[in-house]
């Protein structure tokens, strides 16, 4: 995350109702079953937190509010998830616990996975000589998560979803393969006006634990040296189908010619049709070990066409 352009920030485990409202939790959210400390720090603060993203929030609005309009941060820590056995015995000083008082302590103790946290607003890419700048946005989000999930050699995939704090429009789901690890897009409006942020500022929150179980030893990129075949497809979906199943369907039909493929342009107007969308793919093709021969990658094109076709009802753009 630092390599990326993130900066860290620590912040303190300690949450109170006020951090629910202002991320908007509805009352039945999982996450306000904080504990509560017998004898807080501060009084407003009673409870431990359940994700990260109270004080990471915090901070953001105070570099914001300190002229620093252009942040990014990062934290990893610990969040406390009750268990509901979180009732500890309570012990003299006069002599060491016996092994089932010691059991019974090590069962108070909540659940403790690691979290990374992820917050940014402003310009992600500063403007100058060279041109205008990009402002941050739910992609960069989602891109810090799937830059971690990648060093760790972790495949992870996204699905739209509504979860508090984010959009619902513009929130997604990580996934590794249908288990759930964390969320990231943009957070909503009255969020962002609850911290005094700039509207559209973003966030990801991901179980770290959950990405270091499946962590595999990433493997070097295999470098060809034969020449590559560049497939462009525009296919016409839907407007409600997500990005991310048309990618993947035409990843999978496109079989192993495939190296890359790359999204680079969304379209909506009269021409592709009301309730429409047009999704422009460059898929790159290329053998480790020969010259691809003509016609096999307008081939293995056409079957991703067909695939994506099949799944989402995508229909080719001519």
């Amino acid at each position: 995350m630092a390599g990326a352009g993130y900066t860290e920030a620590i912040g303190y485990p300690f949450v109170g109702d006020a951090d629910w409202d202002r991320l908007g939790l509805p009352s039945d959210d999982v996450r306000r079953r904080a504990l509560r400390i017998e004898n807080p720090l501060n009084a407003e603060e009673p409870q431990l937190a359940t994700t990260l993203l109270p004080g990471l929030l915090e901070a953001l609005s105070r570099n914001v509010g300190r002229g620093n309009g252009d942040a990014a941060l990062f934290e990893t820590g610990l969040v406390f998830l009750p268990t509901g056995n979180e009732k500890a015995p309570i012990l003299g000083v006069d002599r060491r616990p016996t092994a089932d008082e010691w059991a019974a302590i090590e069962k108070a103790v909540p659940h403790q996975p690691q979290h990374l946290g992820v917050v940014l607003t402003g310009q992600r890419e500063r403007s100058g000589w060279w041109g205008e700048g990009r402002a941050a946005s739910w992609a960069d989000a989602i891109e810090a998560v799937r830059r971690v999930a990648a060093v760790l050699g972790v495949e992870v995939t996204t699905r739209q979803a509504a979860v508090a704090p984010w959009h619902p429009g513009r929130c997604a789901e990580i996934l590794i393969g249908e288990q759930v690890v964390g969320h990231a897009g943009e957070l909503h409006p009255k969020v962002c006006e609850a911290y005094g942020l700039p509207p559209r500022a973003a966030a990801a929150e991901v179980d770290l634990d959950l990405l270091f179980e499946h962590a595999t030893s990433p493997q070097g990129q295999h470098f060809s040296s034969y020449p590559v075949a560049k497939e462009d497809v525009a296919l016409v979906v839907d407007a409600g189908v997500p990005a991310a199943e048309v990618e993947a369907a035409l990843r999978d039909g496109a079989g192993p010619l495939l190296e890359s493929i790359r999204l680079f342009d969304v379209f909506t107007g009269e021409q592709v049709g009301e309730g429409r969308k047009s999704l422009a793919f460059a898929l790159r093709f290329r053998a480790g070990d020969r010259t691809l021969k003509e016609g096999e990658s307008g081939a293995a094109r056409d079957a991703a066409v067909a695939l994506a076709a099949q799944r989402t009802g995508a229909v080719q753009r001519s």
